[in-house]
């Protein structure tokens, strides 16, 4: 293992040097990626370093020790030194081996988040309007950029389904693990009875992919215009204000409609 770290603190300090090379500097690409590459083995040998602090210390205790010749005072204090920097290398080591764990590749990617009403009907959909706004909410305290992509709003102020983008440094890591069906059991809005409902949601996360560049030939490409859908605004359902857009060999399909004026 420490041969291994060994070898990442060199290449760490060789991405240091390349990092302040004007010819890097100018590859916007390079020089995120080097930044990135840097930004995660920072921790590793930091904490690298800190093992390598303690192994010293012990190294120069072991060697007062055993060199002799000491008063008992500085014994004790040698003794107390070579105790303290062993119990540190053993923490240090464990905590390596944590930061040494393979990472998913797309933990620190921005993330699209896909929400979409299931069983429960009306509550289903008011339901995936409070997961929205929870989700959006501890995006706004990480301080983390978010934007509707699509929504499909209910009269009563839920969605039948929100995607929405979260951008932010690890968005994914956080969020990756609330895709699935999530369900509640409340007595709903919609219950007059006061009886308890159970509903569900379903939530997809999606880690952001990298930026491709393709040639789209037009003759692939089939655009429909329609009423948008949704509560309010003066055009909504009232002129063609949406387009479908389908892309013929694969049958891939996107749509996109105003918003309410």
């Amino acid at each position: 293992m420490f041969e291994k770290l060994a070898l990442m603190e060199q290449k760490y300090e060789e991405i240091s040097e390349r990092l302040s090379d004007p010819g890097v500097i100018s590859d916007n690409k390079l020089y995120k990626q080097l930044m990135k590459d840097f930004k995660n083995m920072t921790p590793i040998i930091e904490k690298y370093r800190e093992y390598k602090k303690a192994q010293s210390a012990y190294d120069e205790a072991r060697e007062l020790l055993d060199g002799g010749g000491l008063d008992r005072d500085f014994r004790e204090m040698a003794q107390s030194e070579l105790e303290e920097s062993k119990s540190a290398m053993e923490t240090i080591t464990d905590e390596l081996k944590i930061l040494l764990l393979p990472k998913d590749p797309n933990d620190d990617r921005s993330v699209i988040i896909e929400i979409r009403g299931g069983a429960g009907g009306e509550e289903a959909s008011l339901f995936a309007n409070s997961l929205y706004r929870m989700y959006t909410m501890y995006a706004e305290s990480k301080g983390w950029k978010q934007e509707v992509l699509s929504a499909n709003p209910t009269e009563l102020g839920g969605f039948k389904e929100i995607s929405f983008s979260i951008e932010g440094e690890g968005a994914y890591s956080r969020l990756k693990y609330e895709s699935g069906v999530h369900r509640v059991q409340r007595v709903p809005e919609t219950e007059s009875q006061g009886r308890i409902h159970t509903s569900t949601v379903t939530v997809a996360v999606l880690a952001e992919a990298d930026e491709v560049e393709l040639e789209i030939n037009p003759t692939d490409l089939k655009i429909d215009y329609f009423r948008a859908s949704g509560a309010g605004g003066q055009h909504i359902n009232k002129t063609e204000s949406a387009v479908r857009i389908t892309y013929l060999p694969t049958n891939v399909v996107v749509e996109c409609q105003d918003e309410r004026s």
